[in-house]
This record gives C-alpha cells, sequence and structure tokens, in this order.
C-alpha cells in the first residue's frame, strides 16, 4: 500500500504552488484595509494560517503528499526558530530595563545635545552601520542603539517611519558585511566561499547601495520641515527632570559591546544586557521607582516587584507630560507575545510549503529559462524574496536559497562568491521588509512602527537586490570556468 501512495505522489505544479503564496498576499491586503498598522493583533496570523490550510489542501488532495511529511517539515521549521522566539522575550527585556534604568534616556538627551536635525538621518544610518559592523548583529543594534535614536528623531519632529527606515537600513548594512554575522557566515558557508572572500566581493554592490542610500536620507534630511529647537530641548529638560541622567549609565552599552566582542552567544549577550541594567534601575532612578511603585520611599520586596513587573510586562507612567508618557511606557516581554503568535503561524505556513516541495516547483520552473547571467542573477534575488515571504525565516531563506542554485551555478562554471553575494543582497537584506518574516516582525514590534510604513524608507534594503543585478549587467569582475561569456552575451 506504501508503495502505491509514493506512486501516485507527485511535485506541485506550478500554478499549483502559486496558489498558496496568491492567497497570503490577497488575505494580508484584505487585513490591512481592515485593520490598518493593527495587522499584527489578529488578522495577520488568521491569514497566514488560511494559507496554510490552502498549502495543505492542494498538497494532500491533488498532490498525494502524506500529512506526515507536511507535519515533519512545519515541526522542523518551528524547530528552527526556536531560538529566534527566546530572543525576542529578551529584546522585549532589554527595551524595558533600559528605557527605566535611564540608560536609553541618557543616550537621548546626549543625542539631542550632540546630533543635528538636518543630518540626523544621515549620521543616524552611519552610527547602526558602525554598530552592526561591530556586533555583527542588525536585531542587537536595532533593539539598543535604535530605540533611542528612533526617539531622538521624533523629538526632532522627524516622521517615526523615516527614522525607522534609516536605523534598519544602517543596521542591514553592518549585518550584511560584518564576519561576526551569522547570515554572512551562513551565506559563505553553505556556497563554499571563504568568508573573506565573499566580504570583499560584497562590496562591489554594497558601496554604491549604501553611498545612494545616504544621499537620500541627507536630501530628505534637509527637505523636511523641523520641530523648533525650544521644544526639542523643552524634551531633553522633561526627561532630565524624570531620570537621572549620567555618562555612567552608559556603562550598560559598553559591557554589553564587551560580551559582544568576545564573541559570546547572542541569547546569552542579550540576557545580560538585560540583567546589567538592573544595577541602575535600583540605584541611579531613586525617583522614577518611587513613581512606579507608588510610594516615595519603596522598600526592597516593592522595589524587586516593581523590577520584575518591569521585564514581565513593561512599565506605565502618568504624568502630564504624553510625549515623556509614551517615551516611558514599555511593554517588556508581554508585548512580544504577538509577534511571537505571528513567528509561530508564519513557520507552519514555511514548513508546509517546503514539506509541500511547492518552493522548489517555483524555482525549477524559474531555472529553465534562465539564458543569461542577468536572468540567472535576477532568478537567485527574486527567489530569495519569495522564500522570504513565504518561508517568513531569512536562515531558512538562505539555506533553501543555497541549496536550490548551487549545483546549477556549478554545472554552469560560474564562481561560489556570485551566488553568496546573490543571496545575500536578496535574501539577507530584505527578510525585514515582510510583515510576517521574523526579521519584519520584531523590528515592527521594537521600533513600534508598521512595517509597511517603514518599509518606503528602507533604501539600501531594496536598493541591494536591484544593484546586484545591475553590477552582474556590466559583468564587473564575473568570472566562469565555463560558460560565464557565453551566458553574459
Amino acid at each position: 500500500m506504501t508503495k502505491k501512495n509514493d506512486k501516485t505522489q507527485r511535485d506541485p505544479k506550478f500554478i499549483e504552488a502559486l496558489i498558496p503564496i496568491a492567497v497570503l498576499i490577497g488575505s494580508i491586503i484584505f487585513i490591512v484595509r481592515m485593520f490598518g498598522d493593527d495587522l499584527m493583533s489578529g488578522g495577520a496570523q488568521l491569514a497566514i494560517l488560511l494559507a496554510t490550510a490552502v498549502t495543505v489542501f492542494i498538497s494532500m488532495v491533488f498532490c498525494k503528499v502524506k500529512w506526515s511529511n507536511i507535519e515533519a517539515a512545519i515541526t522542523e521549521n518551528i524547530k528552527n526558530i526556536s531560538s529566534a522566539l527566546i530572543m525576542l522575550f529578551l529584546i522585549g527585556a532589554i527595551g524595558s530595563t533600559w528605557m527605566v534604568s535611564g540608560v536609553v534616556p541618557t543616550m537621548i538627551v546626549y543625542g539631542l545635545k550632540i546630533l543635528s536635525p538636518k543630518i540626523f538621518l544621515f549620521a543616524a544610518v552611519i552610527i547602526c552601520a558602525i554598530i552592526s559592523l561591530l556586533t555583527g548583529s542588525s536585531w542587537t543594534t536595532i533593539a539598543t542603539f535604535g530605540v533611542a535614536l528612533i526617539s531622538i528623531g521624533q523629538s526632532f519632529g522627524i516622521p517615526v517611519a523615516v527614522c525607522a527606515g534609516a536605523i534598519i537600513s544602517g543596521a542591514y548594512f553592518g549585518d550584511k558585511l560584518s564576519p561576526l554575522s551569522d547570515t554572512t557566515i551562513m551565506a559563505s558557508q553553505t556556497i563554499g566561499t571563504p568568508l573573506f572572500t565573499h566580504i570583499r566581493y560584497m562590496l562591489i554592490t554594497t558601496t554604491p547601495t549604501m553611498i545612494i542610500t545616504l544621499i537620500i536620507f541627507l536630501i530628505i534630511g534637509f527637505s523636511i520641515d523641523i520641530q523648533p529647537s525650544s521644544q526639542t530641548m523643552e524634551l531633553s529638560g522633561q526627561i532630565e527632570g524624570l531620570f537621572n541622567i549620567s555618562p555612567w549609565l552608559l556603562l550598560v552599552p559598553v559591557l554589553t559591546a564587551v560580551l559582544i566582542a568576545m564573541k559570546l552567544p547572542t541569547l546569552i549577550t542579550l540576557f545580560m544586557a538585560s540583567i546589567f541594567a538592573i544595577i541602575p534601575m535600583c540605584f541611579a532612578q531613586p525617583q522614577l521607582m518611587g513613581l512606579l511603585t507608588g510610594t516615595s520611599n519603596p522598600d526592597g520586596i516593592e522595589v524587586t516587584k516593581t523590577i520584575l513587573q518591569t521585564i514581565f510586562s513593561g512599565s506605565e507612567l502618568n504624568t502630564d507630560v504624553a510625549a515623556l508618557d509614551n517615551l516611558v511606557s514599555t511593554s517588556g516581554m508581554a508585548g512580544m507575545l504577538n509577534t511571537i503568535w505571528l513567528i509561530l503561524c508564519a513557520a507552519c505556513f514555511g514548513g508546509a510549503m517546503i514539506g509541500g516541495k511547492m518552493i522548489n516547483s517555483i524555482t525549477n520552473t524559474i531555472i529553465k529559462y534562465l539564458k543569461s547571467t542577468v536572468a540567472m542573477v535576477s532568478a537567485t534575488s527574486f527567489t530569495g524574496i519569495l522564500c522570504n515571504i513565504c518561508i517568513s525565516d531569512q536562515y531558512l531563506s538562505i539555506i533553501l536559497n543555497s541549496s536550490l542554485y548551487k549545483k546549477f551555478y556549478e554545472k554552469e562554471g560560474y564562481e561560489p562568491r556570485l551566488l553568496s553575494r546573490t543571496i545575500e543582497d536578496s535574501t539577507t537584506v530584505t527578510s525585514v521588509l515582510v510583515p510576517w518574516n521574523t526579521c519584519g516582525m520584531t523590528q515592527s514590534t521594537v521600533l513600534g512602527v508598521a512595517t509597511l510604513s517603514y518599509l518606503p524608507y528602507c533604501f539600501f534594503n531594496y536598493l541591494s537586490p536591484i544593484m546586484t543585478v545591475l553590477i552582474t549587467a556590466t559583468g564587473y569582475k564575473i568570472k566562469g570556468i565555463k560558460r560565464a561569456k557565453s551566458l553574459r552575451k
């Protein structure tokens, strides 16, 4: 009986593989029209589950795929993203502890004094690029310095979506190029490209993309109306009135940077980053702790209870200044639950697409029509973006995209570095642009900006796959073993 079922099982047709994607995109568009920016509160999750159900139905009914195969793929997908779920909880804890301890307010106050409003966006890109280059992590960069920078930008009167676009553009520049970045290491290792060969080759496409991005943000900075400096300084004074601002508080991000330099695992670094902030919560902010506990002289038990509540469920303060209340209010670990719910639903959809061989069907169809180098690189970029949409996790997308095209690039005689660069230029940087991708959901939650709102301003992220195709079209430093010249014609 088993052998008979195996014979009747087939790969999905191209049109069949596209149906779940069409259902997903159509459902998300419908949900956005209904709920707007609040799509993560349940609507998006249901849309993804609907697309998952359609995938399973087509796979089992028409392609005769066994449920056990789909279930195994879903289980493996959830297993692969488990560390990302824990990371989200820790990022939620950092957001609350770094705020209440005065670490983020200190960076905001100093940033308001040092940074010029007109060049803020330009500076934000550079700052995040440097931090992510040193840390190798866009997530850590955005969860720490990104949170402070977006508050500074708001204080200047710059639209929050534009600020988020600048922060994300810079953060993913470093994530893409840093030798400490897990995506950089993964893309080079899965293809078999030496790490620094991979990084040097990426500079050919990444450098012009970054230059264009910086020019755009510089133009935007000088084009938009900036809030009067008196209001900005007023907010700075209000922050200083609520928090004890001290350069000593910057020891928390410095110690975090030391842990990163020691190359400790990301989960350990994020955990310690939240622990570091507990000490100044207790001793550096007695006035704020009094407001949070509701007593002028809280005892040890009340302080401990408040710290735990800040970590788990965040903090909320009611003053006469709305901007200050919004700044101090945090959601803690609990604020990540909707994101985690969405990630789990996305993992189910990605697992069903893999188990039902939908991605393979789409890619195999595309490969048949690749007649030039530009077409090959364009298809690889498209598949990377498609994987981010369907699988909803950049790590899985990198691995799958690598495995789908590795043998084809070898057969056509291209150097491995062309494939590894193309994957980084498309898969790594576009993951944050998909609302239901782990990266898109995380950065949207951390920055408090809907993915579709900041997407138009993430110039570096969506210019990268365009640039990799344009550079390929010039034939610059594209070497092949067999057919490179013929395919380039």
